[in-house]
């Protein structure tokens, strides 16, 4: 049965696979095709399936879908009015056109702290594609040292929450962990971000353009580049005051709640497109009517991610429902290895079945934490880090990340394996040989 489950997951995503490059189907007829198919497969009770997908769909875009579209809106606002051509500039530069690589990725690294990997996203891509523009550099060489640094810091960094909730299951030492994860994670995201970036760009040649944020400069008189940092900034300073504000001795429970409600990714966005609504639009000379149209412009062409990123999530939650995750965890906890080794495992399993890293590092640390309960001499706080480092490996068609990445560079699917699968799996593996070798030395 469990070999049978494994098949069948592995049948769904060839499904994927063959009906977006194959058929040339919209990746999310090919997602709820292979949703359906492995419901079925796997003997998902009939009046199960679609509640199922339903509940992953809802899922995934409940807390994605308004940070989705101010994002986009942000990001238009920035490529139209110049803000972010006046960025590029400044970093071009700054750091020079070979060091850009550098640059992105300490962007991606300090702006990913405080903010979910996909917000990131949406912050760092508008620039990355005007810097993109700015030096007609195969876009590859900017983009994948951003999201290196964005998504170590999501997979092992606290207080970002699949790190957090394996503190907690774990009883780890929370400012251990954020010490160790820095220490393992700088050099992952160094090796997997430019390096990886400069080796893959004169390999991998995009065939299509982004063009899903398009950068028309509207705007004559360009925006000063303080006002372009203020913009772009204004929404990780409102979320690093959230994080922050719970911790300060002090301060009135009442405006810690005020401050965390304005620095949730939703508000702060929604705070920072007002701010571009004014600073980079109104004072720029645009008129009500334009800034209209731009907005509408750009919320089209999200319709297309949110059903992918949807049927990603719908995707993910018939594996779960099914029990691949469970018969992964079930299988790996019969082998005779060491904790740290086991939860690596474990973790990259579930997010190969499942496309959550979230949910393989919960899940992992779920199954591990009692087979260590009568083991002594294990360090807690680099088991976090090893299961938030499996939790990274191989993002492939499940995981909203991947799909996010392919439509926001305009890559094709088989790009998307070449670049941000091997990029995902690079973290993955040098985080958990950091975390090893650590652990030899402590």
């Amino acid at each position: 049965m469990d070999a049978y489950l494994l098949a069948i997951t592995v049948a769904a995503i060839v499904i994927v696979i063959v009906g977006v490059s194959v058929f040339k189907w919209h990746a999310f007829i090919s997602l709820t095709v292979a949703s359906l198919f492995l419901a079925i497969a796997s003997g998902l009770s009939m009046d199960k399936i679609v509640g199922a997908y339903e509940t992953g769909v809802g899922g995934v875009l409940g807390h994605l879908v308004g940070i989705l579209a101010l994002g986009t809106i942000l990001g238009k606002l920035m490529a139209d009015s110049g803000a972010g051509m006046q960025v590029a500039d400044y970093f071009v530069r700054i750091f020079g056109v070979k060091r850009l690589p550098w640059a992105m990725l300490v962007a991606g690294f300090i702006i990913g702290i405080p903010v979910f990997f996909e917000v990131g996203i949406l912050i760092l891509l508008p620039l990355v594609i005007s810097i993109h523009k700015t030096t007609k550099q195969n876009i590859l060489l900017i983009a994948l040292p951003v999201i290196a640094g964005l998504s170590i810091v999501h997979g092992l960094v606290p207080p970002h929450p699949g790190a957090m909730a394996a503190i907690s299951i774990y009883g780890a030492n929370t400012g251990k962990v954020l010490l160790y994860a820095l220490m393992i994670s700088i050099p992952a995201a160094v090796i997997a971000g430019p390096v990886f970036a400069k080796w893959v760009h004169k390999r991998v040649i995009p065939e299509g353009e982004p063009d899903l944020i398009r950068i028309t400069t509207t705007s004559k008189d360009l925006p000063g580049t303080g006002v372009s940092f203020f913009v772009i900034l204004l929404p990780v300073l409102l979320m690093v005051l959230a994080a922050i504000a719970p911790v300060i001795n002090g301060l009135p429970s009442g405006v810690v709640k005020f401050v965390e409600l304005i620095g949730s990714p939703l508000i702060a966005l929604l705070i920072a497109c007002f701010a571009a609504f004014y600073l980079l639009g109104k004072r720029q000379g645009m008129t009500k009517d334009v800034i209209k149209k731009l907005t509408e412009e750009c919320l089209l062409p999200v319709g297309s991610i949110v059903l992918i990123i949807g049927a990603g999530g719908g995707f993910k939650q018939v594996l779960i429902d099914s029990g691949v995750g469970t018969t992964i965890g079930q299988m790996s906890e019969h082998l005779s290895l060491s904790p740290l080794v086991l939860a690596f495992l474990i973790a990259g399993l579930i997010r190969i079945a499942t496309g959550s890293a979230t949910v393989a590092l919960t899940t992992a640390a779920g199954i591990v934490s009692p087979i260590i309960e009568h083991m002594s001499g294990v360090n807690l706080e680099l088991l976090v880090i090893v299961t938030g480092a499996g939790s990274l490996m191989f993002s492939h068609v499940n995981d909203a990340g991947f799909w996010m990445v392919k439509e926001y560079l305009g890559l094709t699917v088989k790009e998307t394996f070449k670049t941000w699968t091997v990029l995902e799996t690079l973290l993955s593996f040098i985080a958990f040989a950091g975390a090893l070798i650590l652990n030899a030395l402590i």
